[in-house]
């Protein structure tokens, strides 16, 4: 497939200026695969955003594909999704003869900057290959990153990275310098140099036009859909949830000047819809939302949601899927024990999960998948032994609906309150232990990579010394046995894996992130922390002290 054929496919629902004589020239990249990248809505609409500007000449990169590729770039911006991408990255900058450490480039290479959900949580184990790292939502950073380059487009690359750095919510890694109490200790504090601000805070957008998307084509993984944002963030806040948390507050489109007019606009040139957000079932408007789509208009409009909250599966939802296409929805219960849904403040009763699958079924659904967690701070045997007894009543409940419970281990994630736990060590042996109870009885139990939650909590809570063991890994492959590889080459330079992975921090050591502000400060996370504590038999942390100091028989 050429790449005039995947440019040729798209729909643009954009005006793209045209670029002034001396417009910046821009490469932004996906560090994925066109199909997988232009399915990203985040990066749709940034692309738009870029593209609409006179004062920038903006070429896509991929990595199997590009257009429009500036022959000297001033600027080359990437959208990062997911962990792994950065293989990619590092990948790109070497094909386009970019060093990957922003330290080996000069005035001759473009500025490197970065955003997007995983850059946003945690930048430091990215930092040496970003010169910028843009925290939050960019509808609000754009613009003031790229007015702000254009009044220092002439300057030496530090005066530009100096103002840059005044830029509320633009982070540049190279100004702030991270201090260790030893090289296989946790961090101490990170220093900033003189001048630039000691916090960096995530800038959030707070507007109710959310986003929609700006293209539509075959091309994307999935095919011709047309994307809105229903919801930011999401109310629950469940202690482990990074999606809730970092997003914060919850936020909801407007019905008539940003859902309705978004998919009008769509529906045009395609008869996919996708409705996005964290709990979109959770819009006030949205039985309203479903009335509108339920038109006859539409009625050849194929419906996808992405997340739908459990106590909100009704009749009238189901039946508006299945007349719309969809056979299937996904909920997600986390566990089948309702002291560990206390624990994470999943506010849910077992009858609440029950009447959403009756309802699915009665609504003419043919399947649903739960979503479930293994090894959750308080978790005992007896909560899995719930679990799989809870599956087992579904099933009874619901006679014919097909059941699948597809299992994750805990990841702690930056910025919420679990992020002072380590995965818990037997998390691997509860995910087979309720493989083995749930397919036995004929449920369709899927358990996600027990490896990839290790290396994905080594990238989540890892410090900038993790910068140099991505490089290493990147060439032994991205197993877990790569990243035990490059552990051992580099010991004495940083601490065991089993820190980063396994490890329960104290409460007062201070976190890579802690120059990084999120939404909620760290007091007011060590207070949920503390409130989750209370549901647990024997928690990890002392909840009698204000300050939650790590209990010495942890």
């Amino acid at each position: 497939m050429t790449a005039s054929s995947i440019f040729a496919a798209e729909h643009i629902l954009f005006d793209p200026a045209v670029p002034d004589s001396d417009a910046v020239p821009l490469v932004f990249a996906f560090p994925n695969e066109y199909s997988v990248g232009i399915t990203s809505l985040g990066y749709q609409v940034i692309w738009a955003m870029l593209a609409q500007r006179q004062d920038l000449a903006v070429g896509r990169l991929f990595t199997d594909v590009a257009d429009h590729l500036p022959a000297q770039p001033e600027l080359m911006g990437f959208s990062v999704s997911w962990e792994l991408d950065y293989i990619n990255i590092l990948n790109l900058l070497e094909q386009q003869q970019i060093p990957i450490r922003s330290c080996d480039r000069t005035q001759d290479h473009p500025l490197i900057f970065g955003g997007g959900p995983v850059l946003t949580a945690n930048p430091e184990p990215f930092a040496d290959f970003f010169d910028i790292v843009l925290l939050g939502d960019g509808e609000d950073l754009i613009p003031s990153f790229i007015d702000t380059y254009q009044l220092v487009r002439t300057a030496s690359r530090l005066e530009q990275l100096k103002a840059l750095a005044q830029v509320p919510g633009i982070y540049i890694p190279s100004l702030y310098q991270p201090v260790y109490t030893e090289p296989t200790g946790p961090i101490s504090h990170v220093e900033p140099v003189s001048g630039v601000p000691a916090i960096v805070k995530k800038q959030t957008y707070r507007g109710n036009v959310l986003l929609a998307s700006t293209v539509v084509t075959e091309k994307a993984a999935w095919e011709n859909i047309f994307m809105v944002e229903v919801v930011r963030s999401c109310p629950e806040m469940c202690r482990f949830c990074l999606a809730s948390y970092l997003t914060l507050p919850f936020r909801t489109a407007s019905l008539d000047d940003s859902l309705v007019p978004a998919i009008e606009r769509g529906l045009n040139v395609t008869q996919r819809l996708g409705l996005l957000g964290a709990s979109v079932t959770q819009h006030p408007g949205f039985e309203e939302l479903l009335d509108y789509i339920n038109q006859p208009t539409y009625d050849d409009v194929r419906l996808s949601i992405a997340s739908v909250r459990t106590n909100t599966v009704n009749e009238k939802l189901a039946n508006t899927l299945v007349n719309h296409g969809t056979k299937s929805i996904t909920i997600a219960v986390e566990s089948g024990s309702e002291r560990v849904r206390e624990i994470i403040n999943k506010k849910l009763a077992t009858a609440d999960i029950e009447r959403a699958i009756v309802n699915a079924k009665a609504g003419g659904l043919s399947s649903v998948k739960l979503y479930g967690m293994a090894g959750i701070p308080g978790e005992t045997e007896a909560d899995l032994e719930a679990t799989a007894t809870m599956m087992l009543e579904l099933k009874k409940a619901a006679k014919g609906l097909r059941l699948t419970l597809g299992c994750s281990t805990f990841v702690p994630k930056a910025h919420t309150p679990f992020q002072w736990y380590g995965v818990n060590p037997q998390a691997e042996k509860r995910l087979k232990f309720l493989q083995k109870k749930l397919r036995s009885q004929g449920i369709d139990f899927r358990p996600e990579s027990y490896n990839w939650s290790v290396i994905q909590t080594l990238i989540s809570r890892g410090d900038r010394r993790i910068g140099q063991l991505l490089e290493l890994t990147r060439h032994y492959g991205d197993s877990l046995g790569s990243y035990r590889r490059a552990f051992k080459e580099l010991k004495g330079q940083l601490p065991p894996l089993e820190f980063y992975v396994y490890t329960d921090w104290s409460t007062e050591q201070a976190l890579p992130w802690d120059h990084l502000e999120g939404p909620l400060s760290k007091s007011t996370l060590l207070k949920h922390l503390e409130s989750a504590e209370v549901h647990m038999d024997e928690p990890r942390f002392c909840n009698s002290t204000p300050d939650l100091k790590l209990c010495s028989s942890a």
